[in-house]
């Protein structure tokens, strides 16, 4: 695979993973979409489904990592770094090209949710509270982009990202690899996910289950930039949870796989 297969291939299966993945949540938690309310379970398939439409799509240029976290992992199983930061770029723009896409594709419902008196208040009531407070709390519709714990413990947080992104990687490394071990391949595709489905319904709880660096650091950016009404603050003060977390896990599930497997 060549470097422009790669970021190119990196970039378009990013996208149409979070494109599909945050498009489930904004169809579930949008005040005026048709499938508002529908709940964690469509949220967990919707995932699985993108990821599934996603690898299927990017695999034949890049082989479909999609997610910072599974470089890691196949760069110290193999020893091989030399493309790792090529894969990093384009999942981190595809990232943020699939949450813009997402706003397009809601455009009216994100504007008819977020100046609705029975979610963001009356006139002037985000002014309440100080530039420091807004900025740093979530915004009403950050669920949307990125994610955020329900109870805010950085050590618990952390280790649920960890513990998710371990199950992830060492699935891939021990099933999904195509021939050549550089990517996923067809069978690895409905592996992984279906792995990706456990996880949320399993460990997506505490955290929204980022397990993917990418995922919520490329659409938060996104979040920050887009000119949304009354959207509140894109809490930079957890963002480095749901980073640092799944690099760690790739990287335990890396160590974990060259012990045991092989």
């Amino acid at each position: 695979m060549s470097s422009s297969d790669i970021f190119i291939g990196e970039t378009i299966g990013t996208a149409i993973l979070i494109l599909l993945g945050g498009g489930v949540c904004a169809a579930v938690t949008l005040k005026a979409s048709k499938a508002r309310n529908a709940g964690w379970l469509a949220i967990t398939f919707g995932w699985g489904f993108a990821v599934l439409t996603a690898v299927y799509t990017s695999a034949p240029l890049s082989g479909a990592h999609l997610n910072p976290a599974v470089t890691l992992g196949i760069a110290i199983k193999d020893g091989e770094w030399g493309d790792v930061p090529t894969y990093w770029a384009g999942q981190l723009l595809g990232a943020m090209i699939g949450a813009a896409l997402v706003w397009v594709a809601y455009y009216g419902q994100f504007h008819a949710h977020l100046t609705d008196r029975e979610i963001v208040g009356g006139p002037g009531a985000q002014d309440t509270k100080s530039v420091e407070a807004r900025e740093a709390a979530a915004g009403p519709v950050l669920g949307i982009f990125s994610t955020g714990p329900e109870i805010r413990v950085a050590a618990q947080n952390l280790a649920t990202e960890i513990i998710g992104t371990v199950v992830l990687v060492l699935a891939v490394l021990t099933q999904g690899l195509n021939d050549s071990g550089k990517g996923l391949g067809t069978l690895g595709a409905l592996i992984t996910a279906l792995v990706v489905v456990s996880i949320g319904l399993s460990l997506g709880g505490p955290t929204g289950y980022a397990i993917n660096p990418a995922r919520d650091l490329g659409p938060r950016i996104v979040h920050a930039l887009l000119p949304l009404p009354n959207k509140g603050g894109s809490d930079w003060g957890y963002a480095w949870i749901p980073v640092v977390g799944p690099l760690i896990g790739g990287a335990i599930a890396a160590g974990i796989y060259n012990v045991a497997f092989a």
